[in-house]
């Protein structure tokens, strides 16, 4: 159909891929080819650059893909790491589900048709085949279009192809990734094509017994003949993949529950130690404040000479009775304001600051005096 050739793009200064009609070839496929490319943009299919015509022969600039085929892998491999086989697996279906969602059926899926970048990332190629929804087809009636040793029986059957098929297809594919070897083999691709229509495949159990779980059924159930039993497109693979994983991870022994919310911030220890001296240091100048702003007529007095403070105050008021009893009611109440001062002084609360920790410990704790605290005496005059 086309001759394949590396080339260097001198604007850009890049190797590309560049692919030429053969002189005898069907254009008008060819143009299909270019225009399912064209029609997608994702990191798992190959990227079309440029699409012009040299001399009467049309042709399609690709990037250029060093990492080779999963088909050379393969034939020098022969069977793929398990976690490797999955990532390439879930790669290849995401590449299929951006195809499907835009109306775009491969048609001929297989190893040759996967390359691979610099990174390793698979990708899928050659949309020479593609079936382009709305648009029509390229094919006649009883027409087979494919390879046999990945056909989908309703391809093999003439029928149109479907998402299906190309799940199929990819059924195809995870199997001799997990196994090493076809579902199928026979000497004659007519023969191939009609085993993938008529035969059952080998159980993968029966094969490589020891297979991922969710690998192996993915693979069995994307080989069912009828396209409505198997996953039905691209996403529906995604999600089986997805599934698969996330059962393979919850049947560890342990479960470990993660929270996903933020994590708390937490306050250091200088800093909780820092904002508790604050807040004594605040409380203290507030309890200050207060005793200061008494009345002058009423004296903060220490608790410890509150009782020889009344007893004197007392003792005053006798004499005072003795030698003028005709003083009036406002002195005796006038001499007395001193003991009622001193009664009130005695209610009231300090806060005194706890002794120093253990170098490296703090505290957050606020230690509140019993009522018999010593409160500053005040210098106001009664």
């Amino acid at each position: 159909m086309a001759e394949v050739r590396t080339a260097t793009d001198l604007v850009l200064e890049r190797r590309v891929v560049v692919k030429l009609l053969a002189p005898d070839a069907d254009r008008l496929r060819f143009e299909r080819e270019a225009q399912a490319v064209a029609a997608l943009a994702h990191p798992n299919i190959v990227q079309l650059f440029d699409y012009g015509e040299e001399a009467g022969r049309p042709y399609i600039v690709f990037e250029y893909l060093p990492g080779g085929s999963l088909e050379e892998r393969l034939d020098s491999t022969g069977r793929f790491p398990d976690e490797e086989t999955a990532r390439i697996a879930a790669e290849v279906a995401a590449g299929l589900a951006h195809a499907h969602a835009r109306g775009v059926v491969h048609r001929d899926l297989k190893p040759g048709n996967v390359l691979f970048d610099l990174e390793g990332r698979a990708k899928i190629a050659d949309f020479g085949i593609a079936r382009i929804g709305g648009a029509n087809t390229i094919t006649e009636a009883g027409m087979v279009l494919g390879t046999a040793a990945y056909i989908s029986p309703e391809q093999a059957a003439g029928e149109p192809a479907v998402p299906a098929s190309d799940v199929y297809s990819f059924g195809v594919l995870l199997y001799r990734l997990l196994s090493g070897r076809l579902p199928f083999e026979a000497q004659s691709p007519i023969e191939l094509a009609a085993m993938h229509r008529d035969a059952d495949p080998p159980p993968l159990a029966s094969i490589r017994p020891d297979a991922p779980a969710s690998l192996a059924t993915l693979a069995m159930s994307a080989l069912a003949k009828r396209p409505e039993a198997r996953p039905a497109d691209g996403a529906a693979l995604l999600d089986a993949l997805d599934f698969g994983q996330r059962e393979t991870i919850g049947s560890e022994d342990e479960t470990q529950i993660v929270d996903a919310r933020p994590p708390k911030r937490r306050l250091s220890k200088p800093l909780i130690a820092a904002g508790s001296l604050a807040l004594l240091t605040i409380t203290g100048f507030l309890g200050a404040l207060l005793l200061t702003n008494e009345p002058a007529s009423a004296p903060a007095v220490p608790n410890r000479d509150s009782r020889s403070h009344s007893t004197r105050q007392a003792s005053s008021t006798e004499a005072t009775s003795r030698e003028s009893s005709s003083r009036s009611t406002s002195s005796q109440a006038v001499t007395t304001a001193p003991a009622s001062s001193a009664s009130r002084s005695t209610v009231g609360m300090t806060t005194t600051v706890p002794p120093p920790t253990t170098p490296g410990e703090t505290t957050s704790e606020i230690t509140v005096p019993s009522a018999n605290a010593t409160l500053p005496t005040s210098t106001a005059t009664p």
